[in-house]
């Protein structure tokens, strides 16, 4: 029997405030799961000023849009509306069940190929067939993916954190295993581990750029060249800061903190990922303890300054730097009760939603707010921030009464964006011009209450969420035993596409 249908316009303050309680408990426990802490140290030849990079192309996860666009309107866009943008389920994929004795366990990680999605299962990826949902391979692990990274290379590959065996209650395990993987082939092309003087590091994330699969840590980061898995550089024990995270894609930047807890500083840095160099930095002020890096080229980072956001975003300000000087461009003020973009800025450094960047401008959704209509219900908006001035450009994109919308991704010049819909409607794609803000719709995905159900326990808020070439691919970043002794069914993915 389905779970009762869900608003997904109205009263997105206190479904939020209920997500990220629910957020925080199941991060606890893979926090918990992911075994030893570490307080020191990264590792790069000068304390503050090496880390690295590489050449080679790499694509942004879901169908080749990446973060960026140039000039005005929709040249460059990819994604087309088909004569019929009523969609139809592809394929669902059942929610597996946890190890005995553990509550959560993350299943973090999905892909598109051409022909693949990938997504992370307990101890495994899958290739799907993207339009059958039929298994064309199966990558097993020794213990499940605690991270996947959300870019590939040109040539299909992308690189997971998974840990050494299964977890249990009294051993969690931690998150020590890098891997490079083939989305075409399903095979595992190499694994390896770090160290931090002589105790195993714990990985928060891991990204990919030109070459180079790049992983950080509260103990510091370590990177591996893609083709080989030869290591590029690991955290040394002299030094006095270390690399928290990278973000990759067009650039490779890496947030590298220095100073004690409470007088942290944040140097935001353009890396060579062949060399390990330093091109360019930005030092943030002093006392902003976690950034996320929103887009690597042009650089945005976000932050929580003074932990004045207030709603569990991480975001109280967006910084624009220039990549070539590493000077600041401009701040943008994005206060938490406006707008309702979020990032984990603790851990998963570029894991942020509810934005796009691309046109030199930074797309963003709005907090909700009452609608113009009869129903009661609540709407918001997408606008846009000019990355040179700082200031809103009067673009705006309206969900519609009773829908929400956030940004995607960029498809060339247009803004790719989800429409979560009321209870009584199904979710919509749609594209928004870069000039004109007009809106195309490219799907409309059914109505029907059980499908409806399911689509409305993927929020864009925390479920990963995969659209190109008329495919939508919706999932779950952890699977619980919260539903256990109900008979509601839970899903690991849900996928939608027009004919």
């Amino acid at each position: 029997m389905p779970m009762q249908p869900q608003p997904g316009g109205g009263g997105k303050k206190f479904n939020s405030q209920i997500a990220i309680i629910v957020s925080a408990v199941v991060a606890i426990a893979l926090i918990v799961g992911g075994g030893v802490w570490y307080a020191s140290s990264s590792g790069k030849d000068d304390d503050s000023k090496n880390t690295a990079g590489g050449d080679g192309k790499n694509k942004t996860n879901g169908g080749g849009g990446g973060e960026n666009g140039s000039g005005s309107g929709s040249s460059g866009a990819q994604e087309k509306a088909p004569a019929d943008t009523g969609s139809k389920v592809l394929f669902q994929v059942p929610a597996p069940k946890t190890p005995k004795d553990v509550t959560s366990i993350s299943t973090a990680g999905s892909w598109l190929t051409d022909t693949v999605y990938a997504k992370s299962g307990i101890a495994e990826v899958v290739g799907y067939d993207r339009a059958k949902g039929t298994k064309k391979w199966t990558i097993d692990l020794p213990g499940p993916v605690c991270e996947g990274s959300g870019r590939t290379t040109e040539d299909n590959k992308t690189a997971i954190i998974f840990k050494p065996d299964m977890p249990t209650k009294g051993d969690p395990q931690s998150c020590t295993q890098v891997a490079v993987i083939d989305l075409e082939t399903g095979k595992e092309v190499w694994t390896k581990t770090a160290q931090s003087g002589t105790m195993p590091i714990s990985f928060n994330n891991v990204t990919v750029s030109g070459g180079t699969v790049a992983a950080g840590s509260t103990s510091g980061g370590a990177a591996w060249d893609v083709a080989t898995g030869k290591q590029l550089w690991a955290p040394k024990t002299s030094d006095s800061c270390y690399d928290s995270g990278y973000a990759g894609g067009a650039k490779l930047v890496a947030v590298r903190k220095c100073g004690e807890y409470e007088a942290r500083q944040l140097h935001i840095q353009n890396i060579d990922p062949k060399t390990g160099k330093v091109i360019t930095e930005y030092k943030m002020d002093e006392g902003i303890e976690y950034a996320a890096v929103v887009s690597t080229d042009p650089l945005v980072v976000a932050a929580d300054v003074g932990d004045s956001a207030g709603d569990g975003s991480g975001i109280s300000d967006f910084f624009s730097v220039d990549n070539k000087t590493g000077k600041l461009r401009t701040r943008i003020s994005a206060p938490g009760e406006d707008f309702a973009a979020r990032c984990d800025a603790i851990y998963k450094i570029e894991k942020c939603s509810g934005l796009a960047v691309g046109n030199d401008r930074l797309y963003i959704a709005t907090e909700e707010h009452d609608g113009s209509g009869e129903s009661y219900g609540q709407t918001n908006e997408i606008v846009a921030f000019d990355l040179a001035t700082g200031k809103q450009t009067g673009q705006r994109a309206d969900a519609g009464d009773d829908y929400e919308i956030y940004p995607l991704r960029m498809d060339g010049n247009n803004v790719l964006a989800y429409k979560r819909p009321p209870y009584d409607k199904g979710g919509q794609i749609v594209s928004i011009d870069g000039g004109t803000f007009k809106q195309t719709t490219l799907m409309e995905n059914p109505a029907t209450e059980n499908v409806r159900d399911v689509e409305a326990r993927m929020s864009p808020d925390y479920a990963e969420i995969l659209f190109s070439k008329g495919g939508l691919y919706m999932s779950s970043v952890y699977a619980s035993d919260f539903s256990a002794g109900t008979d509601r069914k839970e899903y690991l993915v849900i996928a939608f596409g027009t004919s």
